[in-house]
């Protein structure tokens, strides 16, 4: 299984340079379009404090910003983790301790969030990975056996790296640590690396983790977009090119929304044309794209095989979402980003959970088959 993994991605970069696997304009999710109201669904509330068990003192736990949003349809409900950074540390950007808030939704858009965060660094085996930068960027899929999986970033303030965690019910976590700290021997125990989405497919109205081969499959990566596999969901390993480095499935573009780099948005999703990969682009300062602001974040679009997550099918030019209103592009984060990170099939519709200028939660829907 090892050497067919490595020739599927060998082949595929071979393919893709020569031109082969193109298919029609057809294979993607949307266009999105915003709600006529309710947006932003997620804002800051101070008011909010739970008795961090690290600080050992009450928090306003998501005081400051909330944003980037895991999305799962549950019971009828759709469900966000969002990432929420409370008022202590350094006013700026990573400077803040983050936690995982949930929220829960009968309509996909109005959302009534619990008074303290579900996931959060704590007196655990992860403490030194986590505190005290925290939990940030989740995104989670369902297991074929109902359990959930999260992957998110940790964050100690020194390095970052993917963790896995699991759940029955979203409010009680077992963490793992990171995704790859014993694959290839501990080659990659070391890496930097953050941003990971596990394939689904859609069953029965909600979207499960997808076995293609025999294994499941996650793409990761900020600056380029790589792919792994596990047999669990919870241990996986980089798929390697011939030189022993992780593939490279997405590069920058110049003069498109994704030159600076691409980084991975939520757990694509494997249909009849391929697995459809939604994904994060950032503008480069020159020779990007000319309708974005430097440093912008847009959402994009890739489709690759179905039987062969390494082989790239096509890419959209433009992007699928981009930030055009004011609290997409005033925050935090002031270049403006429409960062998806949660995808949900939901009353027959698809919705889409981003974060605005890491700042605040917004959704986009489109209209399925």
């Amino acid at each position: 299984m090892k050497n067919r993994v490595k020739w599927m991605a060998c082949a595929a970069l071979g393919w893709a340079a020569m031109g082969f696997g193109q298919t029609s304009a057809s294979w993607g999710i949307g266009p999105w379009t915003r709600p006529a109201e309710g947006n932003p669904v997620i804002t800051p509330n101070a008011a909010s404090t739970f008795m961090d068990p690290i600080a050992k003192k009450p928090i306003q736990w998501e005081a400051l910003h909330t944003f980037n949003p895991a999305a799962v349809v549950r019971g009828g409900k759709v469900y966000l983790l969002y990432r929420a950074e409370d008022n202590t540390g350094a006013m700026a950007i990573g400077g803040h301790t983050s936690r995982l808030g949930l929220a829960e939704s009968k309509d996909g858009i109005h959302f009534k969030r619990r008074g303290e965060p579900v996931f959060y660094p704590a007196e655990d085996g992860q403490k030194a990975r986590e505190w005290p930068g925290g939990v940030e960027d989740p995104r989670i899929v369902e297991s074929p056996d109902g359990m959930y999986v999260l992957t998110y970033t940790q964050w100690n303030r020194e390095t970052y790296s993917v963790g896995i965690a699991t759940s029955r019910d979203l409010l009680h976590w077992t963490k793992y640590g990171p995704a790859f700290l014993t694959a290839k021997g501990g080659k990659y125990a070391h890496l930097q690396y953050k941003s990971a989405g596990i394939v689904t497919r859609l069953e029965k109205g909600r979207l499960v983790a997808a076995q293609i081969s025999g294994l499941y499959w996650m793409y990761w990566g900020e600056g380029a977009i790589h792919l792994a596999t596990s047999k669990d969901l919870i241990h996986w390993e980089p798929v390697e090119d011939q030189r022993g480095d992780p593939v490279e499935l997405l590069r920058p573009r110049a003069g498109h929304f994704d030159s600076s780099f691409p980084e991975t948005g939520p757990p694509p999703v494997l249909t009849e044309a391929g697995i459809v990969m939604l994904y994060n682009g950032k503008n480069a300062a020159t020779g990007g794209d000319p309708q974005l602001g430097p440093g912008a974040y847009a959402a994009g679009e890739a489709l690759f095989g179905a039987s062969n997550p390494a082989l790239l099918l096509n890419q959209r030019q433009q992007p699928v979402l981009k930030p055009e209103l004011p609290y997409e592009k005033t925050g935090q984060y002031a270049a403006g980003t429409t960062f998806a990170e949660g995808l949900v099939w939901f009353h027959k519709r698809w919705f889409l959970y981003y974060g605005c200028a890491d700042s605040l939660v917004a959704v986009a829907t489109a209209a399925g088959e």
